[in-house]
């Protein structure tokens, strides 16, 4: 091993400058009596690597480097004019020579690829520019400072996406950073046709790995997710730091601090859609007069206005668990044919852009209810086919992703960026912090990986809004590619069985789909309070006076949004609220639109959302249908056998499940179909294959989990098979929790 000091003379430039971002790392090698910077000695004309990696200077034989300090001495730079100019242009007939610290000054071009060529400030390679490309000036998606569209040497423009600019230091520290594999376009990610390009225009593109990568929990402080119950009492008995999510005991955050917390059960939330707004914050927004107290069937604070401690109780031990279904009955005479032509009994939540507000007789809302239902229900059906289509792309050969399911996003955004990922690839999910994995369905831990990671995508800071979410604008996710990498674990988790995200606004369904240019966002769209109560006041204004004041008192705002100019007349404030609304939903994100809709691009599922924008839709803007009685019947097909009672079979299995609809059960809906399948609900693609029902001379039910099939025993009773039913299935799944 060689020894290694640093703060000599190069022997190559002559300088004692040490920056390894503009010139390599500069090496002493004592023995030798030599120091030399790594990018002179690549970019020297007359020198080649000879040797192996481990001999003389990464190959460079240190021969071979005497002999071109000797022959660079004869040398004169053009730029300084001193001796020593060991790199000279590769352009037919040029004779220029110069040092390399002095070629970057005068804006030379190196290519560090191949034989390494040198271009002087007179043949340089130069991106080209057409008439039609915008001039002015755009942000710069590395360090988000404005960036002017001039062919200069200090700017340069994606190849593969026409509004991407960058500055070309921005770029280096980048490339240094990410390494070869992880440099891409910040806007697309393309990473062919962008390395290609800069490695042309000179950019240094180390064959390392990401300098993330190389750190244990890299992303562990950035993507850490505050977990602690803060309200005056804490009722979870295993302390204010316990979290178990998709249950009661779930911790949910301050919607605007990010920074309290609150157990859904202390706070009396029936439902992590709903906002949670902390103590301080409340109190904050009161003082400014902006915060309006909301209706009680909505508040979810963790003390009533007279101070006492608002408390969930604990549900008697008896009291049967109720199906997160719908509570009615109907009649089952007949499995799956019958089930189709009953009328639908489940609830389908809509999202808050689509809801409407009217008054309508019992029997018209139900006939709208129910046509709306088998709408969604057909084009669900549709895209089921589609996305079967597209899997036929996944190939058997597994990729496994070790998951931490206490920091989902952090070891999810880790596993699909790792380099044996593919999205062709069959995936399977290990979870690294439970305690037994061998016993495990590999299909059950992919369907709760989905699930996690789909709902912690509906509540990060990529996404703002209640119900109907739009994209955020998060310059910390724009640099870092965030925005590419939830597209494409949404497009993956469509097409490798997992869940609908269900929480698109129609605005954002529509920029994905039609381009963000053929869509007009409404006040609804606008998250932030602030921005909403201003354009309320513009789009309210009664008298011109009123609203020239009103824009004077927000001139600032509209500036910075583009939107300010004279107003003369009262109806113009209909043209500045739709300038500001599209300013704000749109424009203002359109970065992280265009990179989230190329994560989307992932298995072709935006080619085909495109295509089929309606039945897309439907999983896409629509919560999932909660699951009955009636859809779990449909959804199982009964295999009959010659000796078995098969009408007294199917009664019992139809009449449970409707105890179990009506919370007359120990069981839920969805823990039936988890018992069966590995899943908690039923994923857009269907399953594959489609879950079945067996009735065999058995002691107890069997969920054959491989083959999604429900082995069910023949009873002579209705209460004997109803307390099998429940015996096992309580217990299987208990088992598995723990």
């Amino acid at each position: 091993m060689h020894r290694i000091k640093r703060g000599e003379i190069c022997v190559l430039c002559g300088r004692t400058d040490n920056c390894p971002e503009k010139y390599g790392e500069k090496r002493t090698y004592v023995e030798y009596n030599l120091t030399v910077h790594y990018y002179c000695l690549l970019m020297s004309s007359g020198i080649w690597q000879r040797g192996e990696e481990d001999e003389g200077v990464d190959g460079f034989l240190i021969t071979d480097i005497r002999k071109e300090v000797n022959r660079a001495s004869k040398l004169t730079c053009n730029i300084c004019k001193k001796k020593g100019a060991s790199i000279g242009c590769v352009a037919p007939k040029c004779k220029r020579s110069y040092h390399f610290p002095c070629g970057l000054q005068r804006e030379c071009i190196f290519q560090f690829m191949e034989d390494f060529r040198s271009y002087c400030w007179e043949h340089k390679p130069v991106q080209q520019f057409t008439d039609k490309e915008p001039r002015g000036s755009s942000q710069c998606t590395i360090c988000l400072d404005l960036v002017d569209h001039l062919p200069v040497y200090s700017v340069l423009k994606s190849p593969c996406c026409k509004n991407a600019w960058f500055h070309r230091e921005c770029l280096q520290y980048q490339a240094l950073s990410a390494g070869i594999f992880f440099f891409r376009c910040t806007v697309c990610n393309n990473k062919d046709k962008f390395q290609e390009e800069m490695l042309r225009m000179g950019i240094h593109i180390p064959e390392k790995d990401a300098s993330w990568e190389l750190e244990e929990n890299a992303y562990q402080d950035l993507l850490h997710c505050y977990q602690h119950c803060d309200v005056k009492r804490c009722l979870c008995k295993k302390g204010r730091d316990y979290n178990e999510p998709d249950s009661k005991w779930e911790i949910k955050r301050c919607q605007y601090c990010g920074s309290r917390g609150t157990h859904l059960a202390c706070s009396s939330m029936k439902s992590w859609e709903q906002n949670w707004d902390c103590m301080e914050c409340r109190s904050i927004f009161a003082q400014s007069g902006k915060y309006r107290k909301r209706k009680r069937c909505s508040l979810a604070t963790s003390e009533k206005t007279n101070g006492t401690n608002s408390l969930l109780e604990e549900p008697s031990p008896k009291s049967p668990r109720q199906s997160s279904g719908s509570s009615r009955n109907f009649l089952l005479q007949s499995p799956k044919i019958t089930c189709q032509n009953l009328s639908p009994c489940s609830h389908l939540e809509l999202p808050a852009s689509n809801r409407v507000t009217m008054s309508l007789s019992p029997v018209v809302s139900n006939r709208i209810w129910s046509l709306t239902q088998k709408c969604l229900r057909e084009q669900r059906r549709e895209v089921r086919n589609i996305l079967k289509e597209l899997k036929a792309q996944v190939k058997i050969k597994p990729t496994r992703l070790n998951i931490n399911a206490e920091n989902i996003w952090s070891s999810a955004l880790k596993g699909f960026r790792q380099r044996s990922f593919s999205p062709t690839n069959t995936i399977e999910v290990s979870f690294s912090n439970c305690k037994i994995k061998s016993k495990t369905n590999t299909s059950v831990s992919k369907h709760r990986f989905f699930q996690l990671l789909m709902h912690h995508l509906q509540n990060s800071s990529l996404f703002e809004g209640s119900s109907g979410k739009n994209l955020s604008l998060d310059f910390q996710a724009v640099k870092e590619n965030l925005y590419f990498e939830a597209g494409k674990m949404i497009a993956v988790s469509l097409v490798h069985g997992g869940p609908s995200p269900g929480f698109f606004s129609k605005v954002l369904f529509d920029c994905l789909v039609y381009g963000p240019e053929n869509v007009k966002p409404a006040l609804e769209d606008v998250a932030d309070v602030d921005v909403a109560q201003t354009i309320k006041t513009i789009k309210y204004a009664n008298s011109l006076s009123s609203l020239q004041s009103t824009l004077q008192d927000c001139s600032e705002f509209l500036a910075a949004a583009g939107c300010l100019r004279p107003v003369t007349a009262l109806c113009d404030k209909n043209m500045l609220v739709n300038d500001i609304l599209i300013y704000h939903v749109i424009k203002r994100t359109i970065l992280p639109l265009e990179s989230f809709r190329q994560g989307l691009k992932t298995l072709g599922v935006l080619e085909k959302m495109q295509m089929h924008p309606d039945a897309f839709s439907s999983i896409l803007c629509h919560n999932p249908e909660r699951l009955s009685a009636e859809i779990i019947c449909d959804l199982f097909t009964i295999h009959s056998s010659s000796d078995v009672n098969k009408v007294k079979g199917v009664d019992f299995w139809m009449g449970y499940l409707q105890d179990v609809e009506s919370g007359e059960s120990v069981v839920t809906l969805e823990d039936i179909l988890l018992f069966v399948t590995g899943s908690c609900y039923i994923p857009s693609i269907g399953f594959d294959p489609e879950p079945t029902i067996k009735f065999l001379h058995m002691k107890y039910p069997v969920g054959n989990r491989l083959l999604n099939r429900l082995e069910l025993p023949i009873t002579k009773t209705y209460q004997q098979f109803k307390n099998k039913m429940e015996l096992t299935i309580r217990n299987t799944l208990r088992v598995e929790r723990e």
